[in-house]
């Protein structure tokens, strides 16, 4: 994880930004959250465990040469608090633990990345008993300021302060009174402006909150060193093309991709594979970046894209391919397995299309009905005699027991990203018979028994 964020801090820089979204350190206890993928876990120790690994990573460590400025960016904990455990896994729904569980679960990344040194940390949309966190002056001032000793800056998600009571997009001083230092407002930045300086101007909002508020943000604009970088294309690395896709942070996915797989089924040993077979490659998700890819890509919803769009990568199949052919086994791709020579093995790659926030909600955790093209897909293998791996794609656990049962093998592949390479790496050996990499991976997320 530090590696990862110094890898992500470095192309950042490249790209003039130096301020990052993240990380997301929702603990997620409902699988039909549609931000499932953003959380580490549903175990709260290895979300705190993580947080304080990629914050040292994005930021440096405090006090060392080089924190936040030169090769990193300031990185922003989200979305706090309770964002993971809303009723029903709803989108910017309500969280109605109790305060315990509050703290033993859903704030259990806070105080590691305060610790590390995390400078911004970003409300969340949610609501805690119904009241929404923008506008919590207890979760944000008292709790996250007083108690938790943070000493960056609040901001605000896109417009939530608009969903505070008595608020709108333009005119919200409940949420700035709460303890939100900086509001995210993409369109009534100028109105929302003009009021805010108004209730200042009146007392609504007092001197002493304005001047907390300018001081946070102040103090994270001067640690990060921006009052002497200049413009952003004047700083190191700035418009370097060579960082962006570099050799090494390709080599760091696809290294995280080989150990974050995780092995639900192999009957009786079939993996790894020899690379000397004669494989079939089907299934939707074989030879789609943007599948591997999921929200949050290129798009709002990672919808819309085509591999062209990802120059540099490699999909599952082009990993397959290579390992392969390099060993003078055979490949053949087709997506729906009707292939025009006898395989040796199946390996199909299916799961879920791209989504992210709100449109990623779902209200059950079974992945397609009973008579579903890829069950049918994986059973017509099968009936053929053919010995099936699954490598299934998804953002999150889902309940696929009758596509486990139809597989000799299957591969939990989550959304691995750019480089498909990786899951070709462990699911076949080395061309001299050994194993080069074996799976590693293990369940953050409990797999669900029932579809419910």
């Amino acid at each position: 994880l530090r590696e990862i964020g110094a890898a992500t801090a470095l192309e950042m820089r490249a790209t003039g930004l130096d301020w990052t979204f993240a990380p997301t350190l929702a603990v997620v206890r409902d699988d039909r959250w549609g931000r499932t993928y953003e959380g580490y876990s549903e175990d709260p120790r290895i979300t705190a465990r993580y947080a304080a690994a990629i914050v040292t990573g994005l930021q440096g460590a405090p006090g060392s040469v080089g924190h936040l400025t030169g090769d990193k960016i300031v990185a922003t904990a989200k979305h706090y608090l309770g964002d993971g455990g809303t009723v029903g896994g709803r989108d910017q729904g309500d969280n109605i633990d109790d305060e315990a569980d509050l703290v033993r679960l859903h704030a259990a990344g806070y105080p590691p990345a305060i610790e590390a040194g995390v400078r911004a940390v970003m409300a969340s949309f949610s609501s805690w008993h119904g009241e929404k966190l923008h506008g919590h002056r207890y979760l944000l001032t008292t709790v996250l300021k007083e108690r938790l000793g943070f000493t960056g800056f609040v901001v605000g998600d896109w417009n939530g302060h608009g969903q505070v009571r008595g608020c709108s997009n333009a005119n919200c001083a409940a949420a700035f009174n709460a303890g939100i230092d900086m509001f995210m407002v993409p369109e009534d930045f100028a109105k929302l402006y003009e009021n805010t300086l108004a209730q200042v101007r009146d007392g609504t909002i007092s001197a002493a909150r304005l001047d907390d508020a300018v001081r946070r943000i102040l103090r994270v604009k001067k640690q990060s060193g921006l009052f002497e970088a200049g413009r952003p294309s004047t700083r190191p690395h700035a418009g370097r093309q060579d960082l962006l896709g570099a050799a090494a942070h390709r080599e760091l996915a696809r290294r995280a991709v080989r150990e974050s797989l995780v092995l639900l089924k192999n009957e009786r040993g079939l993996l790894p594979l020899s690379p000397k077979s004669r494989v079939l490659v089907a299934g939707p998700g074989a030879n789609d970046i943007s599948r591997q890819t999921g929200g949050w890509t290129l798009t709002w919803q990672g919808t819309g894209n085509s591999n062209a769009d990802f120059p540099g990568t490699t999909s599952i199949y082009d990993g397959i391919r290579t390992a392969v052919t390099a060993a003078r086994g055979s490949v053949e791709l087709a997506i729906d397995g009707r292939f025009t020579q006898r395989p040796d093995v199946a390996i199909v790659v299916f799961g879920e299309s791209p989504y992210a926030e709100f449109q990623g909600d779902i209200a059950h955790l079974q992945y397609e009905s009973d008579n579903g093209p890829d069950l049918a897909l994986l059973r017509s293998l099968k009936a053929a005699g053919i010995p099936v791996v699954s490598i299934f794609l998804s953002g999150r656990p889902l309940w696929v027991n009758p596509h486990l049962n139809a597989s000799a093998a299957f591969v939990a592949a989550w959304l691995p990203g750019s480089e498909g390479a990786g899951i070709a790496d462990v699911l076949f050996r080395g061309n001299d018979g050994r194993v080069a990499h074996d799976f590693r991976g293990r369940l953050s997320y409990s797999w669900p028994r029932r579809a419910d």
